[in-house]
């Protein structure tokens, strides 16, 4: 898988990987890693992988970098399944070799914007280890029928925490805090957060990723 990556000062020993959104790419969020203000001495390695370019079926088949195909623009969009299994399957293989390479699951963050919110939704929930966190921004649980309970056990207390913005009119509020309920309901350590903002990112919810960040890690 194609990837940014913005390796420590040191050599690291916890990691970040965060999912752009549809029709970005993974230089998208390069910038925002010196506005996080880590503390010093957190040696974090910033994984920020590009989504394969395919046609998107409710952009008319235009090709463009997506984690999977949107079919139609309901609320919680009506996706490609499958493709939302790859590209877990391939983050899964982003964080093992993380793994491999010595960082431990419990220092492993993932961070999704948008479609790469939802795929972080389904990997970080299904991830056979205990990871640190998952921070959902902009974004929307697609299918959370098929999220297994067994396979959710390792992360039944990972904490979460889900950013919107006020004023986002491509993902709803109403979609965003269906994934809260959700959240809720099957006993996740979740908790909202909004900025007065449209979809995208804003420098004060960048500075509250890096107090998250800075207790985690």
């Amino acid at each position: 898988m194609r990837r940014e990556i913005v390796e420590p000062t040191t050599p690291a020993d916890a990691c970040v990987i965060w999912l752009h959104g549809l029709g970005a790419s993974g230089h998208d969020f390069v910038p925002v890693v010196p506005h996080l203000k880590l503390k010093a001495g957190l040696a974090v390695r910033f994984i920020f992988p590009h989504a394969p370019d395919i046609p998107v079926t409710c952009n008319g088949g235009y090709v463009m970098p997506a984690w999977y195909d949107i079919l139609a623009l309901t609320e919680i969009r009506e996706i490609n399944l499958d493709h939302l299994r790859q590209a877990q399957a391939a983050i899964n293989q982003l964080i093992q070799e993380q793994l491999d390479l010595g960082i431990p699951a419990h220092r492993i963050v993932l961070i999704g914007f948008s479609q790469g919110g939802a795929v972080a939704y389904h990997t970080a929930l299904q991830f056979h280890q205990r990871l640190a966190g998952l921070i959902a921004l902009s974004t929307y649980l697609p299918n959370p029928d098929t999220l297994a309970a067994e396979a959710r056990i390792p992360n039944q207390d990972l904490p979460i925490h889900i950013v919107h913005g006020d004023y986002d009119d491509m993902v709803t509020e109403r979609a965003a805090r269906a994934a809260y309920t959700w959240l809720q309901e099957q006993g996740y350590s979740v908790d909202w957060n909004h900025y007065p903002m449209g979809h995208e990112v804003c420098i004060t919810e960048i500075r509250q990723i890096g107090v998250w960040l800075n207790q985690w890690l």
